[in-house]
């Protein structure tokens, strides 16, 4: 008799193992809105940023050092991109060490 009791019991701790599976997974789902918008505010802002004091440094450049061409375009550029790429890396990161995470909990 106890053959089959070991197998209820283990049937039972499958199930109850699933159930967990599902249930974690419910709650991945939930924070991923919040992960979500809270990345495009950090995309945002790494865009922004360096924009912003391109801008203000060329501003003044063109003020005290005026020259021919203009030192607020060129260092805004400057600011978009280097933000765009720090933006990138960072998301870039991120997607791998999820993905890790990922295959990690799926093993």
């Amino acid at each position: 008799m106890e053959p089959a009791s070991e197998n209820k019991n283990k049937s039972f701790s499958e199930e109850v193992a699933d159930k967990e599976k599902r249930k974690l997974k419910a709650l991945q789902g939930k924070n991923n809105v919040w992960f979500g918008l809270g990345m495009m505010g950090l995309v945002g802002w790494s865009v922004v940023v360096p924009a912003v004091v391109g801008a203000s440094i060329g501003l003044w450049l063109d003020k005290h050092h005026p020259q021919t061409i203009s030192w607020t375009l060129t260092l805004l550029l400057s600011g978009i991109i280097t933000g765009g790429i720090i933006a990138w890396n960072w998301v870039d990161k991120e997607d791998k060490e999820m993905h890790k995470n990922k295959n990690a909990k799926d093993e």
